[in-house]
């Protein structure tokens, strides 16, 4: 249901979600937003549907962590996609299941309009 929410969220152009990585008790999301879209208020609205629909406890807030000019967005998705070994759940990243990534592509996609 996570992930059927994601790409009907990617669809609607709520957000570019470029990798989601869920782990047993949180997940990390490489995602963009539309000007338009207060990301604070995306995220939240999506964590409430999910809470409802699929009964999922999510703590009250989250953290957030803008990516400057000089960090690798590789670096990021890789951090991620290690979170599953670093926390004894898969021998290699590629092994663990869950996790999203758009049908056509990753890095350079944005939600912003061009």
């Amino acid at each position: 249901m996570i992930f059927e929410s994601v790409e009907f969220r990617q669809r609607r152009m709520d957000w570019y979600v470029a990798l989601l990585v869920l782990m047993p008790d949180h997940l990390h999301m490489l995602a963009s937003f539309p000007n338009d879209q207060e990301m604070t208020k995306v995220i939240t609205g999506w964590k409430s549907l999910l809470a409802r629909k699929c009964g999922i406890l999510w703590q009250r807030d989250f953290f957030d962590h803008r990516l400057r000019s000089n960090e690798s967005w590789e670096e990021k998705a890789d951090y991620m996609r290690q979170n599953p070994v670093r926390g004894g759940l898969a021998t290699r990243s590629d092994d663990w299941k869950f996790v999203w990534e758009p049908p056509d592509g990753g890095p350079g996609r944005s939600a912003l309009p061009t």
